[in-house]
């Protein structure tokens, strides 16, 4: 899986905040060129990002730019401004259905190919925010090999849903737990919605804590405050860390032993344990390359 615990929007007006963002330490970058920015400067921002996107790139984070839906209209002429080298990946509001995916990857592919770039190097980010979406999730998720994230909208799930959005958050659990359950079986990462209290540190560190036990890999960040509450959340403790090494060493003496499991610190070790400690072992190798 991608490293994406961090993923910070950046308003795609904002030609400020777009400089400033190459200072984040998040793991993604997002400009956006949908919610945050009103319809009357649409046109505006996908120049601004146009000409400021690329500078990011130089900082080692991923680039994604978060494109208008589908039945906006305005995808192409999005896509065909920000596709080049340095765009890791799309981030697709509303989408409802694989098609959604499947034609935006077509429009890639395109683009792609105009630009000299490989086949299928821009990624997509499917939003998952309506209740038809969130019982389409397992099929949107496997849409398309583009799709290297799959990313949970609160907000506009409640809105669907005609219900209250509250802190608490109960309403939107079971489709949450939808969500990272398709994103599990299609073998990518889960994305949780933004916390939009950003003054609210402890709130956030609740709601990111709720969301890594129910498996979300990673959250979205609507301010930089909020960057190191969620990279500390979704990275593996040192006490995580050190229990997988001795794990896959135990487990690797094992094998040479010709023996099928083992016993540490009293509790027995199998394969899914090894998997997991080999899969938390992976994530702090791409930790340490991001910090190079």
């Amino acid at each position: 899986m991608e490293l994406l615990r961090s993923l910070q929007f950046i308003p795609g007006n904002r030609r400020d905040m777009l400089e400033k963002g190459r200072a984040f330490a998040a793991d993604a970058l997002i400009a956006d060129l949908e919610d945050s920015v009103p319809p009357a400067e649409k046109t505006a921002a996908r120049d601004l990002v146009k000409s400021t996107v690329p500078g990011l790139w130089t900082q080692g984070q991923k680039v994604i730019v978060r494109v208008n839906s589908l039945d906006t209209g305005l995808t192409w002429e999005e896509l065909q401004a920000v596709v080049g080298p340095y765009l890791w990946g799309i981030s697709l509001g509303k989408v409802t259905s694989p098609w959604h995916v499947q034609e935006c990857g077509r429009m890639l592919e395109a683009l792609e190919r105009r630009a000299g770039m490989e086949a299928g190097k821009v990624k997509i980010i499917p939003w998952v925010e309506s209740a038809r979406a969130v019982l389409n999730a397992l099929a949107i998720a496997e849409a398309s090999p583009r799709v290297a994230a799959l990313a949970f909208g609160a907000e506009d799930f409640t809105n669907d849903m005609g219900i209250v959005r509250t802190d608490e958050g109960q309403e939107v659990q079971q489709a949450r737990g939808f969500v990272a359950m398709a994103a599990r079986a299609a073998g990518i990462p889960a994305l949780d919605s933004p916390y939009v209290k950003f003054r609210d540190p402890e709130g956030l560190r609740r709601e990111s804590e709720t969301a890594a036990k129910m498996g979300f890999k990673g959250k979205f960040s609507i301010h930089p405050a909020q960057i190191d509450v969620i990279n500390q959340v979704f990275s593996p403790k040192q006490e995580d860390i050190d229990y997988a090494r001795r794990v896959v060493k135990a487990w690797e003496e094992s094998e040479a032993q010709g023996r099928g499991s083992l016993s540490l610190d009293g509790k027995m070790v199998d394969v899914p344990v090894v998997k997991r400690a080999r899969n938390l072992l992976t994530l702090v190798e791409q930790m340490e390359k991001l910090k190079r």
